[in-house]
C-alpha cells in the first residue's frame, strides 16, 4: 500500500474514534468548567453636608482647632472645588433647595423639599403652605423628584440619615421626603414612618439607619414635648415595624451592630450644642456617623448614609461664633471617624465615595490685618479674640479707639449703636454674639449667597472638582455608583 494511502486510512480511524468519543460527527464537547460567581463589590456613598459651613466659617474653624498652619480633616481630601448654590427663584437659598439640589439634580424654589422646580411654598398672596407644624400643600402643586436615597433604596442599597438638628429638618428631609414647605414637619414624620399613614413608598421598608434629634414630631399631642395635631405615636409605629429604637446615649451604647433597623431620638427638638452637649444623654455625630456606618457595613449591601453638620447654621443665625466653630470641629471629627472606618473595610476607598459640602454660605467675615493667633485654647482666644497689630501685639482700634473682634457678621442681632470697649475674655464667652453691621431680630442673622466648598475622596472622586453647579453634584455621585 502507498504511503498516502496509509495516512489516509489513519486519518479516517481517528476521526471515527472522537466521533464515537464526542456522539458527533463533527465537533468535540469538552466537559463544562464550574467557575465562582463573582459579585461586583458593594459600593457605598457618605454625603457630608456641614449645613451653613461656608469659606470664612471653615477657615477661621480651621484656626480655632489647629491654628492658621493647621489642616483640619476636609482640608486633606484630594479633589477639592467650588459649589453655586443659589435656588430656582432666590440669589441666596435656603437649606431646603440647596440640599434638594444636591440630592435630586433640580433646582427648587426657596423652602421647597424635593420637589418639582414649578413647586411653590406660599400662595398667591405670600401665605405659606403649613398651618403649625401641618402642611396645607394644595394637590397639584408640582410633583416629587426622585433622591438619590431613594435611587439606591430601590436598587438594593442600604440607606442611613444621621444629623444634629430634627430628623425631620430640611437637610435630612430632603434626602427622604417630598413637600411642598419645609416647615410642615409632622407630614415629613409620616413620610420617614413605615406602614403608617402617608409614608413615602419609594423608601420601600424604610431608612435602615436614622439619628438625630426632633421627638416632637413623632409623639401623639398628648405628649407635652408633642408638637403633633393629632394622636398617632410614631416611635410606637418605627417599633411596631421592626425598629429599634434608642432615646438617649445609654439606648445608643446598647444598639447591635448587626440591628436590622435603628432610629435614635435624642432630643424632642434639636440636638444640643456640642459645646453643651451632655455625653451621658447626647452621642455626638461622630458617634452617630461610626454606629451607622458599622450598621450599614453589616448588611453587606453597600449604602448609601447623609451625615449633617446641621447646627453650625443655628450658631451662625445666632452671631455665636464661638459655638459655631464648635459645630464645625465636630462635623470635621465625624469625616475623620467615617474615612477611617471605611478605609478598614474597603482599602483605598475603591468602591466608597465620600462627598463633603455645604448648602449655603453666612454672612460672617474675618476682620482688619489680625497677627496671627494660634488654635484657641483655654487661656488664648485664638480667633476668638480681638484683633491685635501684627508688629505691636496690641489691640488694634477702630476710628473711636475701641477694639473689634477678629470675627464679624453682615448682619446680626448684636449691633451696637455705640461701640466701646471689648477684651478678648469678653468676646472669646461661648455666649458672646459677635457684632453686626446691619441689625436683625435675635437669631435673624441671614445666609450668604456665596460659592462654597466641596471636597471628595474615593471613588468617582476624580470627577468632582472646579467650579460645580449643586444640581450637577446629583449626577456626579449617580455616575460613581453606576446608577
Amino acid at each position: 500500500m502507498k504511503l498516502s494511502m496509509l495516512i489516509a486510512a489513519a486519518t479516517a480511524a481517528v476521526s471515527v474514534a472522537l466521533a464515537g468519543c464526542s456522539g458527533s460527527s463533527n465537533s468535540i464537547v469538552e466537559a463544562p468548567v464550574e467557575r465562582p460567581e463573582v459579585k461586583p463589590a458593594a459600593k457605598n456613598v457618605i454625603f457630608f453636608l456641614g449645613d451653613g459651613m461656608g469659606i470664612t466659617t471653615m477657615t477661621a474653624a480651621r484656626i480655632y482647632k489647629v491654628g492658621e498652619e493647621g489642616d483640619l480633616t476636609l482640608d486633606t481630601l484630594p479633589e477639592t472645588g467650588f459649589v453655586t448654590t443659589y435656588s430656582n427663584d432666590a440669589q441666596v437659598t435656603d437649606s431646603a433647595p440647596s440640599m434638594a439640589a444636591y440630592m435630586t439634580g433640580i433646582k427648587a424654589n426657596n423652602e421647597v423639599i424635593s420637589m418639582s422646580a414649578n413647586t411653590s411654598a406660599r400662595d398667591a398672596g405670600g401665605k405659606s403652605y403649613v398651618s403649625g407644624a401641618d402642611s396645607t400643600c394644595p394637590s397639584g402643586n408640582g410633583t416629587p423628584a426622585d433622591t438619590l436615597l431613594e435611587i439606591m433604596k430601590a436598587k438594593g442599597y442600604s440607606t442611613g440619615v444621621v444629623t444634629t438638628t430634627r430628623i425631620t429638618h430640611a437637610t435630612p428631609a430632603a434626602t427622604y421626603s417630598h413637600i411642598c414647605h419645609r416647615d410642615g414637619e409632622n407630614n415629613i414624620a409620616a413620610q420617614l414612618t413605615p406602614k403608617g399613614a402617608g409614608f413615602n413608598g419609594k423608601l420601600t421598608n424604610g431608612v435602615d439607619v436614622i439619628f438625630g434629634g426632633g421627638r416632637r414630631h413623632f409623639l401623639p399631642k398628648t405628649d407635652a414635648d408633642s408638637k403633633r395635631s393629632d394622636s398617632r405615636d410614631l416611635v410606637a409605629e418605627f417599633k411596631a415595624a421592626g425598629y429599634t429604637y434608642a432615646a438617649n446615649s445609654a439606648d445608643f451604647d446598647k444598639i447591635s451592630n448587626t440591628a436590622p433597623k435603628v432610629v435614635g431620638l435624642f432630643n424632642k427638638d434639636h440636638m444640643t450644642y456640642d459645646l453643651d452637649r451632655d455625653a451621658a444623654k447626647e452621642p455626638s455625630l461622630a458617634q452617630m456617623t461610626g454606629k451607622s456606618i458599622d450598621l450599614l457595613n453589616s448588611k453587606k449591601t453597600g449604602f448609601f448614609l447623609m451625615v449633617e453638620g446641621g447646627r453650625i447654621d443655628h450658631a451662625l443665625h445666632a452671631t455665636n461664633a464661638r459655638r459655631a466653630l464648635q459645630e464645625t470641629v465636630a462635623f470635621d471629627d465625624a469625616i475623620k471617624v467615617a474615612l477611617d472606618k471605611m478605609q478598614q473595610v474597603d482599602p483605598g476607598l475603591k468602591n466608597t465615595l465620600v462627598v463633603v459640602t455645604a448648602d449655603h454660605d453666612h454672612s460672617i467675615l474675618l476682620n482688619g490685618y489680625a497677627k496671627r493667633t494660634g488654635k484657641t485654647t483655654g487661656s488664648e482666644p485664638g480667633v476668638l479674640g480681638v484683633v491685635k497689630n501684627v508688629l505691636t501685639g496690641q489691640p488694634e482700634r477702630d476710628i473711636n479707639g475701641n477694639p473689634y473682634t477678629v470675627i464679624g457678621f453682615g448682619n446680626g442681632p448684636n449691633h451696637l449703636a455705640a461701640r466701646g470697649a471689648l477684651s478678648d475674655m469678653q468676646v472669646a464667652d461661648k455666649d458672646y454674639m459677635q457684632e453686626s453691621v446691619i441689625p436683625t431680630e435675635a437669631g435673624g442673622e441671614t445666609h450668604g449667597g456665596t460659592n462654597v466648598f466641596i471636597g471628595a475622596q474615593g471613588m468617582g472622586a476624580e470627577n468632582i472638582r472646579g467650579v460645580l453647579d449643586n444640581s450637577e453634584v446629583f449626577g456626579l455621585v449617580k455616575k460613581a455608583v453606576g446608577l
